[in-house]
């Protein structure tokens, strides 16, 4: 919806640039944007805006980035129009198809797709190519959530939420969603919504070996030992179950209790200690404290998902609640009722964990996708024989800076038959492509969220409004996905149904396709009546339509074959065992600095380094070192240092602070913007490190293969003079 004075026009909408989707107001005048805002109306973020909202309009105007599809001529690139863009595309991939089999086309699926609708297409071309190698950034950050929540609950999508807004007890692990402002949560104006947790009378503390932003919100910080999650939990487990018999029951039905308790009864706070690097008393006040509140939440993210020990302790997370009692209730673990219930639709389709490997047969397949941490070796083979994957096509990703890939991902993409990307700028990863297809900006695009309302900390339907005309001929990513699709039919079938084809696509585009969804849905006028909701309600609503607090619904969503939730998965008990007989506390030798990660509240991945706004100020790719461990080595803040691995080695700056853990060191990841070909000139001006030099992709999560980024040995010196 928007609002007319003169030439000045107001449009609410949201910001798209990460999970939050705050909400936004948007001044155009004379179709040139002039202020962005936050909107307090929003019934989600009620005003609250991070500094990215603000950098969509430098995103908008960025004279770096493309209009119009350009195509590989040499060394460099050239315009060429859409039609003769679909027209390559559709030959070379069905020559690839031809001569290698269906199989030899990949497809890799970056973070900004599912913040818009456009991922429906994006799906759908994936399901077209019948490929087994797709892969997506969910291997780099969530699938240890996802695979927890096939093993409790019946189905990956089924990942529960904080009811941060009604918790009296929040327990936060391997997160910062004052930076981040949630994920896999989403919570807008997270140190807020800290803040309201405290005000009225609860309590907030956070595990992780930094002392983060959120951390600075809260009651209290523990500076746990890198990977020490699980054994935190297990000891905190063992506390409860030891001092009672048997734990509080909560509103849904369990299997495993007599499995958990016999696991965790060896797993005492003075053995678990050691390993989590948190004290025993420490670890047996949190267990009670967490079980004696009225009610409790823990929330664990990416900072655990990036250990080998992802899935255990997302599972241990989980049943911490459960035990607790606070599973599918009030400010703990729930559930969100959305106007499109993706969990209700998608809940039975299954896994499809190990249907097929990689081409090693090293790493499986979890919900049909791999870990796209093998996407080089899937390129390049053994050395002597190529692998199996002989075309790519990316969308809105970077996994030559955002994943762990030894650095031979760039001279993979360099041995591919054909390349072609759908992205605004030239990165690291689409300068290599053949071709690179530019989506419309974020504020030319008309869409209704389907996914973020699914892990929304409060129920609620909102509409984006389109804040600036597109250029003509610009697309869309679902009309730039849509076209790829028609594009690789086989000859007859692309004979026979383009023209239908076409007319499908533009009948069911992404927002009828919503409509549909909306109406159908648990708040939907179909359901409801005349009261129920439609998408042009919503449409008509600037600040979107308050749908109520979260509910219990956990029993009519469980899609276990016994419909209990499940604590005890046979395989998680075994790892978990395995774990605990043969945990050692931490070693010495030449790599003597165990290195995590960290974000920051103006960047955003890899892409918004190219906003003078957003990279201004102190250098933020730097190693964050204590001063104790700073002294043992003769290094001083500010310094140049090689900060080298196993397997690599990177120069940043030294930044010396006492809110590390010692014998831990940081560095954020999405930099690296200094290799030749990259379309980012203010990037390119403030380069940094890409921190995935050092880690080797083959140190994974032990059942999903997702990336295991955090906790990577490492040792830092004085950089070489040069």
């Amino acid at each position: 919806m928007s609002t007319h004075t003169g030439s000045t026009q107001t449009v609410a909408r949201q910001c798209t640039l990460c999970e939050a989707h705050c909400g936004v107001l948007v001044t155009v005048e004379n179709a040139a944007i002039t202020r962005i805002e936050g909107n307090p109306a929003d019934v989600l973020s009620h005003g609250y805006i991070c500094p990215k909202a603000t950098a969509m309009a430098d995103l908008h105007r960025d004279p770096d980035r493309l209009r119009r599809p350009v195509r590989r001529v040499g060394d460099g690139f050239e315009e060429i129009g859409w039609d003769e863009a679909f027209e390559l595309i559709g030959r070379e991939l069905r020559q690839v198809r031809r001569r290698h089999g269906r199989d030899s086309i990949a497809m890799y699926l970056g973070n900004p797709a599912a913040h818009s609708a456009s991922v429906i297409y994006g799906s759908a071309l994936r399901a077209a190519l019948l490929t087994k190698h797709f892969y997506s950034a969910s291997s780099i950050d969530q699938f240890p959530q996802e695979f927890a929540a096939w093993k409790m609950y019946g189905s990956n999508v089924l990942m529960p939420i904080a009811d941060i807004d009604r918790t009296h007890r929040l327990l936060i692990l391997g997160a910062n969603p004052a930076v981040s402002n949630g994920s896999v949560t989403t919570m807008p104006d997270a140190r807020g919504r800290i803040r309201d947790v405290r005000r009225r009378g609860g309590s907030v503390v956070v595990v992780d070996p930094r002392r983060t932003e959120t951390a600075r919100l809260a009651d209290e910080h523990v500076a746990i030992r890198p990977g020490g999650d699980p054994y935190l939990l297990l000891g905190m487990l063992h506390t409860i179950f030891s001092d009672a018999a048997r734990p509080p029951r909560g509103p849904v039905p369990v299997a495993g209790w007599d499995e958990l308790a016999e696991l965790v009864a060896p797993c005492t706070p003075e053995a678990m200690s050691p390993m989590a690097g948190v004290d025993a008393d420490t670890i047996r006040r949190l267990a009670r404290e967490h079980r004696d509140a009225p009610s409790a939440v823990a929330y664990a993210r990416i900072g655990v998902c990036h250990h080998v020990t992802g899935t255990l302790t997302h599972w241990l997370v989980n049943t911490l609640n459960a035990v607790t009692a606070n599973l599918d209730r009030p400010g703990g673990q729930m559930y969100a009722t959305p106007p499109v219930d993706a969990a209700r639709l998608l809940r039975r389709l299954g896994s499809g964990y190990g249907l097929w490997s990689d081409s090693r047969g090293e790493r499986k397949a979890f919900r049909t996708e791999l870990p796209v941490v093998g996407l080089a070796d899937d390129i390049l083979g053994d050395g002597t024989t190529p692998g199996p994957v002989r075309a790519l096509i990316t969308y809105a990703g970077n996994p030559v800076l955002s994943t762990p890939q030894a650095g031979r991902l760039d001279d993979a993409l360099e041995n591919l038959d054909f390349f072609v990307a759908v992205d605004m700028y030239l990165t690291e990863t689409s300068r290599h492509a053949d071709l690179v297809l530019p989506p419309t900006s974020h504020l030319e695009r008309e869409e209704f969220d389907l996914l973020f309302p699914v892990f929304s900390v409060r129920n609620n339907a909102r509409y984006n409004a389109r804040a600036v005309e597109p250029a003509p001929g610009a697309l869309e990513d679902w009309q730039i996905m849509a076209g790829i699709l028609v594009e690789i039919l086989p000859v007859p079938l692309r004979t026979l149904l383009t023209r239908p084809l076409r007319r499908f696509v533009d009948l069911f585009s992404p927002l009828r396709l919503a409509a549909i969804g909306v109406a159908t849905g648990p708040h939907g006028v179909l359901r409801r009546g005349p009261r129920g909701l439609t998408l042009g309600r919503i449409r008509r609503t600037p600040g979107g339509v308050d749908l109520g607090p979260l509910e219990s619904r956990l029993s009519t969503l469980i899609a276990t074959p016994d419909r209990r939730v499940q604590l005890a998965p046979p395989e998680l008990v075994e790892e978990a065992r395995r774990l605990v007989a043969g945990c050692d506390a931490e070693t010495g030798g030449e790599f003597d600095l165990r290195l995590i990660g960290r974000r920051h509240l103006r960047s955003n991945n890899s892409w918004l380094h190219n906003i003078p706004t957003m990279v201004k100020g102190r250098d933020r790719c730097t190693v964050l070192m204590h001063p104790d461990d700073a002294a043992s080595r003769a290094l001083v803040d500010g310094q140049s240092v090689t900060v080298r691995s196993r397997i690599g080695s990177i120069d940043v700056p030294v930044e010396v602070s006492d809110e590390i853990r010692a014998g831990t060191v940081a560095i954020p990841h999405g930099w690296g913007h200094d290799e030749k070909g990259v379309g980012w000139a203010t990037a390119a001006a403030h380069p940094g490190a890409n921190v995935n030099l050092l880690h080797d992709p083959t140190v994974t999560d032990t059942f999903t293969g997702n990336a295991a980024v955090n906790a990577t040995m490492v040792n830092v010196t004085a950089a070489a003079a040069s």
